[in-house]
């Protein structure tokens, strides 16, 4: 008898529906898996075979061959052991009852016969979701958050006699999870009240985080760089909850624990950290930092010091909020949609502008410095910002804005841009054809910005994100339109 189960296969964060078929028939001992398995895989026949006969089950002159389908994808994990289970036990006529076609299996085998979690189980269930999948088994995981999804229905279960009883009709008895909430803030970060002065930077900074733009910073050291980013994710809005999910899934993924919180992820690497671990990928592909960063921050201080190459990848990500790491044996694509915050000296010695020390560098050295982030990248940047060091008690004199107070005028802006484009999508995001639908400029205004780009040289690019720059201004002052005071602040950002 030949019997099919159906099951998530991933790659990356995207999942495919994989179809598990079983096919038993008089023979010597043996089960073999096909399909493209990779060394866990096949070693699920194993624990298939120990979890058979410890609740009592033979396949004594049996000849069992187990067929991943898509033949094509690679398959890894042991993820795919309990739907492996039944469908053995349905080709032996072992379980009798009828197995939808859009119901799953996820989970791995114990010897003694229990379901146990594994890596990736939340990427698989919001593929599920995807996927019109209406029923997954699965094992329950304290470390995941759960969420009650409308056409999904996840039924936990810990041991394989357990779910055999489910499909023939039994109740499961043992305890339901409580659906958790993740309402966390994460009040680590710097308010921006506790940083003195910057006031014009820190508006610069507020409209970045409304639309999503990338920001630049330079400047000689201790004028208030690092703090300035640091403190950046404290006036972003809170994250969806649509969005922790894809985020904590990411950081399963990648083998690291992400807090439930509903501020957005900030990751700081440090220069000497390798492209791979930046971009993702490796010997078994898994997400970078980029990746990690996802509807968060990543902020790369001193990124003159990053090498050369590895800055340069980060251009696909920039336009694109995905990567596609290729791969011998798999293409694979994790999302990447981040805030990127550069934070540099102007120059080697790094006092170029101070007052307080002079420059010893060379042209020489200064043209090599400035070189290490090539034109195209810089290009990229939304806004440019030069920071010079504050003077304390001045500064101090100066009533500072809370980061909660600036944020409720950003989650304006956001929610103003959401209602325009009928989806959650920041204005450093939208196409220029749909920004010029729902936001056209006016002939003068064009004529502004034709003269700009004549005076300043200014690429295509660059002309785009002046007027995406206008629009997020637009949004924080609340105008429905794009106005000529928001395209000359834009052109100050620059």
């Amino acid at each position: 008898m030949c019997a099919k189960v159906t099951s998530i296969g991933l790659k990356g964060m995207e999942g495919y529906r994989l179809n598990v078929e079983v096919k038993t028939f008089v023979g010597n001992d043996s089960i073999r898996i096909v399909g493209l398995p990779d060394a866990a895989v096949k070693e699920s026949k194993e624990r298939i075979l120990a979890a058979l006969r410890s609740l009592g089950y033979t396949v004594n002159g049996q000849k069992i061959i187990i067929n991943l389908s898509p033949s094509e994808q690679k398959k890894s994990g042991p993820m795919f052991d309990l739907p492996m289970a039944i469908g053995v036990l349905v080709s032996l006529n072992e379980l009798a009852a009828s197995i939808p076609v859009n119901t799953g299996f996820i989970g791995a085998l114990s010897l003694d016969g229990a379901i146990v979690p594994v890596e990736g189980m939340l990427p698989a269930v919001l593929a599920a979701k995807h996927l019109g999948i209406n029923r997954l088994y699965m094992p329950y995981d304290e470390k995941l958050p759960l969420f009650n999804f409308e056409a999904l229905e996840i039924i936990y279960i810990s041991s394989l006699i357990e779910l055999i009883g489910n499909l023939e009709g039994k109740e499961i008895s043992n305890f339901t999870p409580k659906v958790q909430v993740i309402d966390v803030e994460n009040n680590n970060f710097i308010d921006f009240n506790q940083v003195i002065g910057h006031n014009d930077t820190k508006r610069a900074l507020e409209v970045a985080a409304a639309g999503g733009h990338h920001v630049l910073m330079t400047g000689p050291p201790g004028c208030g760089k690092s703090m300035l980013a640091e403190s950046f994710p404290s006036i972003l809005p809170q994250l969806s909850k649509e969005a922790q999910l894809e985020i904590i899934a990411l950081h399963q993924l990648s083998g690291i624990n992400y807090p439930n919180a509903k501020t957005p992820p900030f990751r700081n690497p440090h220069h000497s950290a390798s492209g791979i671990s930046i971009i993702g990928g490796g010997t078994y592909p898994k997400p970078g930092e980029i990746s990690l960063a996802h509807k968060g921050v990543l902020f790369l201080d001193e990124i003159a010091e990053f090498p050369k190459k590895t800055l340069d990848m980060l251009r696909q990500p920039f336009e694109n909020g995905k990567i596609t790491i290729s791969r011998t044996h798999a293409t694979l694509t994790y999302p990447a949609s981040f805030i990127l915050i550069g934070a540099m000296n102007p120059f080697p010695c790094g006092y170029a502008g101070s007052n307080t020390h002079y420059c010893t560098c060379t042209p020489k050295q200064i043209i090599a410095y400035q070189n290490k982030i090539s034109g195209p990248l810089r290009d990229r940047f939304d806004i440019h910002l030069r920071i010079k060091p504050v003077d304390l008690d001045r500064g101090s004199e100066n009533a500072e804005l809370s980061s909660r107070f600036i944020r409720g005028r950003v989650e304006a802006a956001r929610k103003r841009q959401s209602e325009r484009y009928g989806r959650e999508l920041c204005n450093s995001r939208v196409s220029y054809d749909e920004m010029q639908n729902t936001s056209p400029l006016t002939q003068d205004q064009k004529k502004i910005i034709h003269q700009l780009a004549a005076e300043e040289n200014w690429s295509n690019r660059t002309q785009i994100k002046i007027i995406r720059l206008a629009r997020t201004i637009s949004d924080l002052e609340g105008d429905s339109s794009i106005t000529e005071e928001s395209i000359w602040k834009a052109a100050n950002l620059r």
